[in-house]
């Protein structure tokens, strides 16, 4: 019975062993399956994502006067938007968007960073006044990294702005993203600067943004291409050509924002009037902005772009305040100054009425 049995007891577990090795292959087949799968799914997730956010999120934001909104929908959806690329075409003239604004918000902090050490040294508190100082810079910091990846993007996405021919756009949006790409290879430099950090912003950004500009219709753009490399000809030393004026451009710049109801032009003006240390140009530049906020709305398309240029005109007029006065900008007093001629009322006598 014994010798009978063992054969079978043998063939049997030749069996198992053999069962055991098909489940482990089938298991290991229906495993790398469901990666696949899984793969397919998440690939097909980001290329709708990154659609629809650029044709759809995008377009809705620049149609929104809500810049906090904004500020905090780039820093929470950035890591989200920007991790599909693991696992499909990195979305770089997506990123170009996100980071610019994700860039705004670091600065925005900064500017109240300052404000505090402004208000800080009238107070004569030199701790506080250098510990906000301190925060300042470092919100800096983080600003021109965000520029920076911004402008990396920028250069993935259309190419080198100094490599080559301009680049063909798809559409308004892609050429706008263009020009938003620029303006984030400046901040980057700038911000930069002002930080007192080394991130590894090209020095020579603000030449390659200056030429790059000709690649967009300054008609079509409220004047910004010209106003961008007005700019850069005011603030870097020898970047002026001959002949030419760049207050003068910025001024014609100025006008056509106005008329556009897109006001970004004054930002680029005042930003160079302050380089310049010409503070009655700069108090004009904010009137300007004052009163064409009041006579022209914003257009319906841009609404988001002309509020950034106005938010970041009463961040310019609330450093001035702050430094002659200790407080900010009174509200509803945009284009108003400390200093200014208080004007005349008309009073009644009424001595004869007695």
């Amino acid at each position: 019975m014994t010798s009978i049995q063992k054969p079978v007891s043998q063939a049997h577990r030749g069996n198992t062993r053999f069962r055991g090795a098909m489940a482990a292959v089938l298991a290991s087949v229906v495993l790398s399956g469901c990666g696949v799968v899984n793969n397919m799914i998440y690939k097909t997730t980001g290329d709708v994502m990154q659609g629809f956010s650029r044709n759809h999120t995008v377009p809705y934001l620049l149609e929104s006067d809500d810049l906090a909104m904004g500020c905090a929908m780039s820093e929470a959806t950035a890591p989200l938007l920007m991790s599909f690329g693991r696992v499909t075409s990195e979305p770089d003239q997506l990123a170009v968007m996100l980071y610019l604004s994700a860039g705004g918000c670091a600065e925005e902090q900064a500017r109240e960073h300052e404000l505090d050490g402004l208000a800080a040294l009238r107070a004569m508190d030199a701790e506080e006044a250098e510990d906000a100082m301190i925060r300042q810079k470092r919100a800096l910091s983080l600003a021109a990294k965000r520029y920076h990846r911004g402008w990396k993007h920028h250069n993935a996405f259309y190419g080198k702005p100094d490599a080559g021919e301009c680049p063909d756009f798809d559409d308004d949006l892609g050429e706008f993203i263009y020009m938003a790409g620029l303006l984030s290879g400046l901040q980057a430099l700038n911000a930069e600067i002002q930080s007192t950090s080394s991130i590894g912003v090209p020095k020579n950004i603000g030449s390659t943004v200056s030429r790059a500009t000709r690649c967009l219709e300054n008609d079509k753009w409220w004047g910004a291409p010209m106003a961008l490399r007005a700019t850069v000809w005011a603030m870097i030393p020898g970047a002026l050509p001959e002949g030419e004026d760049p207050f003068e451009r910025l001024e014609i710049a100025d006008a056509q924002g106005e008329e556009a109801g897109v006001r970004i032009s004054h930002v680029f003006h005042a930003i160079a009037a302050q380089n310049k240390g010409d503070e009655e140009r700069l108090r004009d530049v904010i009137r300007s902005h004052a009163q064409a906020i009041e006579e022209t709305p914003a257009n319906e398309e841009w609404v988001f772009v002309d509020a950034m240029a106005t938010d970041m005109i009463v961040a310019i007029s609330d450093r001035l305040w702050m430094e002659n006065t200790g407080h900010r900008t009174p509200m509803g007093q945009l284009g108003t100054f400390w200093d200014d001629e208080k004007e005349a009322v008309e009073t009644m006598d009424l001595d004869d009425l007695l």
